[in-house]
This record gives structure tokens, sequence and C-alpha cells, in this order.
């Protein structure tokens, strides 16, 4: 089994429509697709968050969609992890306390590690996404690409199997945006799974595989390989072209 997810005939009401694909260990592959398309309600289907009509998926040998609720959100916790575009941290906790909340719900019970070694798991993240300083301050004191960094390290602190991201560059501007793809590379090249959503060619182009969704359905793929230095244009330019084919 050299896949990580396997997704077979997903039905979602009248939004998604037999969606078969699967998506490999080491993968960083993107959805993408006009609006309205199904790119979301695919995600979170997938991830759990939501029910689909029909269909199966499974993370690894586990059959997601044949789980209980509560199973569901077991794996959520401790399997997966999401980064969302609109961030959800809580206003009213410090970015350190909003990375450490989900860990801490992990952890509970005589197994679980102490807050003190989540706390250093905590600053060793935030250390590799450049967010160290921002620590203590409030959700209302950092830019927009500190704040999904800091998402990210969240989504990050149970050392989940995969990584799903919904549009995480399409609340930002360009700047911050190409600072948060910088840190899913950096990520994707240590060895994390990613799946995600986007309409940004350019987020897309960083991925080995683009999947392209249209009126629930997907109706192509192309294969870019892992990123190499220095040929971010002439993948951008070739998945450009691509999607001009599609109908993009």
């Amino acid at each position: 089994m050299n896949y990580l997810l396997k997704v077979e005939n997903l039905c979602k009401d009248n939004i998604l429509n037999n969606i078969t694909f699967s998506v490999e260990w080491g993968e960083m592959t993107a959805v993408m697709g006009p609006s309205g398309s199904g790119k979301s309600t695919l995600l979170y289907n997938i991830a759990g968050m939501d029910n689909p009509t029909g269909g199966r998926v499974w993370l690894g040998s586990s059959e997601i969609t044949s789980m209980t609720e509560d199973e569901k959100a077991s794996v959520r916790l401790h399997k997966t992890g999401f980064v969302f575009q609109q961030m959800n941290m809580m206003k009213n906790l410090s970015i350190m306390d909003n990375i450490l909340l989900p860990a801490i719900h992990a952890n509970k019970g005589k197994s679980g590690k102490t807050k003190k070694e989540l706390t250093e798991r905590a600053e060793l993240l935030m250390k590799k996404l450049s967010v160290s300083e921002i620590a203590e301050r409030s959700v209302k004191e950092v830019s927009g690409g500190q704040l999904q960094r800091a998402c990210i390290c969240r989504s990050m602190m149970n050392e989940p199997m995969i990584l799903f991201a919904d549009e995480p560059t399409g609340a930002l501007n360009k700047s911050a945006a190409a600072e948060v793809m910088a840190e899913f590379e950096k990520l994707n090249s240590e060895g994390t799974t990613i799946l995600m959503v986007t309409h940004d060619s350019k987020v897309a182009a960083a991925c080995s595989r683009v999947l392209y969704l249209l009126d629930g359905r997907i109706c192509g793929e192309i294969k870019l390989g892992k990123p190499v230095k220095g040929t971010e244009r002439q993948r951008e330019e070739k998945l450009n072209g691509w999607l001009s084919e599609m109908g993009w």
C-alpha cells in the first residue's frame, strides 16, 4: 500500500459526484477548480469534518467513513492536521496558548505528554516557522502571515499523518502568502503529506500534483514532480497552460 489517503466514489448531496483518487505518503497535492466546484466540501468530507452521502475514505488502513463521530474526532485530533483560510484562533488567548490548546486536549490522561513537553514542541515548531517572537502576543498583535504560520504550528502539534489546508493563503497578501508556502514546502520536504485546496496557481505550482475539480467531479490532473529550486516560473507556466486547457 503506497497511498496514505484513498478516496473512492465519494458523493455529497448535489455537490460531489463519484470522486476517486489517492494521495501517496510524502506527496503535496493541490485541488483547484472554479468557485462553487466543491473544493472545500471535498476537503471537509475527506478530513472527516463532514459526512459524505456516499463513497468511502481511508486514512492508511482505517476507513474514516465507517467510523462513529467520536472515532472521527479522535482521528482529527491525533492523526490529521487542518489549516483553515480564516485561521480560527481564539482571540482571548495568546498565540502560544492557541497552538497548545488542541495538543493539551489530545494528551489528557496519564499516558499523555506533559504541558512542559508540549510547550517545548510548540517552541520548536515556532522556531522552525520563524514565529518565536510572537508567542506571547494576542491574535490582534500579529500580521496575517505570522498568524497563518502559527496556525500551521498548531496543526502540526500532534504530529499528524497528513495535513489538510483549505485556501491557506486566500486571506493573505502576496508576500505573506509566499512566506506561508515556503513553510509548507519545508514541511513537505521533511516528509509531511499535504493536501490543499487553492485557487492560486502560484501556490499550486509548488505541489507535485494538481487535481482539477469541475461540477463536483475530478476532470483532470497534472503531475509536476517535486519542486526544484530555480524552476518556479517554468512550473507555474506549465500549470497555467494546463489550467487554460481545462477551461480555467
